[in-house]
């Protein structure tokens, strides 16, 4: 073995070999006989990196050869690039991402309001899956279950981001379930409880309140409920989103009028992509959020022939069929105030005043509705009548799991079944109401035949389908 003359110790620095360095203590400006040892070794750029406090050589030399050895296995992450701040490494990782306005609006609200005042100055070396549970279920607390899962999945997709970008090895919340203390549990059941509670609209009452709103306004209920459209999907239609179907069936074709759902009314606050700040409010049309999204909805007679009344009470020059008097797209907070909440909570009598007319009080009728839970009504109504997974999914825009969703698909007789028992629905909530029209002075609607249930319904269309 050589002697570790000052020509080797040269050489051995210079073949990238990791080594060790006295580090002496400084006190009062002048050097003391006290030292430790600094490992040293050679950057993937040919640079000196060095990580200082080791009070052995061996552990110095060890420390280094670890990195080395991450080096040539190219894992090496470099530790001042795994110091940077959360808040540093998010701003830089929202800027690089290019998702729909409205998710960039919803991940900043998330990032302002709950991660930022949290973890903006925490190095990405130093977070934790146990100091991130404990916080995730702190905000489950503060305001609900659904935020703080949220939270953390945007969490751990920006520390995934600093994983491929090569400022941490490893993402420490990838993969990981969040456990709730008891207290959490205790005020998840508690919402679920309270949800359950006038989740979707029977027809009886969905069809008072429409006809407490008005044809206008009631249609667009009418056609959350039967149909299914979210609000700005229902804010985006237009007389040409009333089509036709034409599906090869049994040696003829099965036909039925439909919606076509293209796009949808979007509205949010933009943000500057770099740094998150606030910009004006959005409000407009955009492209649907996912490919299921896009579909056409089959309509069954009764809401097509509404439908088509309703068009003809609009004027000629109005493109969109749900708007506000003057035409204008309505704001969603704007439509829940003025018009759900009075049809469906009640509402006091004013007498006459300057400035407004008479009202009459209204007595409540579905108290807490709105147009998602209206949404919620579709799908239950589906359920109700047996509609099978292929068609309710895809009416829905939902994304069916499983594998399910690549080897079943809709047919013309799971059309006819899910037409069938909507206008069933219909038809019994009008004898049940007693009623031959849903607005005073508009269209008659057409007789209605004896009562069916929804099962036999069903049953006949599957006979026939066998047959």
């Amino acid at each position: 073995m050589l002697p570790a003359t000052p020509e080797r110790r040269k050489l051995t620095k210079e073949i990238a070999v990791a080594y060790a360095e006295k580090v002496y203590k400084v006190r009062n400006g002048k050097k003391t006989k006290q030292f430790t040892w600094r490992a040293c070794y050679k950057k993937p750029d040919g640079g000196k990196g060095t990580e200082p406090g080791f009070p052995t050589k061996k552990l110095a030399e060890e420390y280094g050869e670890r990195q080395e050895a991450l080096i040539g296995m190219h894992r090496w992450v470099d530790p001042a690039r795994a110091e940077q701040q959360f808040g540093e490494w998010a701003r830089e990782w929202m800027a690089s991402r290019a998702p729909r306005g409205r998710t960039v609006s919803t991940r900043w609200d998330r990032l302002d309001t709950h991660i930022l005042p949290r973890w903006e100055h925490i190095p990405l070396i130093k977070i934790t899956w146990f100091d991130a549970e404990a916080w995730a279920n702190s905000v489950a607390l503060s305001h609900d279950d659904a935020t703080a899962t949220q939270c953390l999945t945007l969490m751990s997709q920006i520390m995934t981001g600093a994983v491929d970008a090569g400022r941490i090895l490893v993402n420490p919340l990838a993969g990981r379930r969040r456990s709730r203390p008891a207290s959490v549990k205790a005020k998840i059941q508690q919402k679920e409880r309270d949800k359950a509670q006038g989740q979707w609209a029977d027809p009886e009452r969905l069809l008072r309140v429409a006809r407490r709103i008005g044809p206008l306004d009631g249609m667009h209920l009418l056609v959350t409920a039967f149909a299914g459209p979210r609000w700005g999907e229902g804010l985006a239609l237009t007389r040409a989103s009333v089509g036709e179907r034409r599906e090869p069936h049994w040696g003829g074709f099965f036909t039925c009028p439909v919606l076509h759902i293209r796009q949808e009314v979007a509205e949010y606050q933009t943000r500057d992509p770099e740094t998150g700040k606030k910009g004006p409010m959005f409000f407009g049309l955009e492209p649907l959020k996912t490919d299921g999204s896009a579909r056409d909805i089959d309509l069954p007679p009764f809401l097509h022939n509404l439908l088509r009344a309703h068009m003809g009470r609009l004027p000629e020059d109005r493109q969109y069929l749900f708007c506000t008097r003057s035409g204008k797209w309505w704001r969603n907070a704007n439509f829940g105030r003025q018009v759900m909440r009075p049809a469906c909570d009640g509402r006091d009598a004013l007498p006459v005043s300057k400035g407004h007319r008479a009202r009459e009080a209204w007595e409540p009728i579905i108290p807490g509705l709105t147009m998602d839970l209206l949404r919620h009504t579709h799908d239950t109504y589906q359920s109700e009548i047996g509609v099978a997974e292929p068609l309710a999914f895809e009416q829905a825009g939902h994304r069916r799991p499983g594998i399910k969703r690549v080897y079943q698909h809709p047919t013309p007789d799971m059309r006819k079944v899910r037409l069938e028992g909507l206008q069933e629905i219909f038809e019994r909530a009008m004898r049940n109401l007693g009623w031959d029209r849903i607005w005073e002075g508009t269209e008659l609607i057409s007789e209605i035949p004896p009562k069916r249930s929804s099962s036999s319904v069903v049953r006949e269309v599957r006979k026939r389908s066998a047959a």
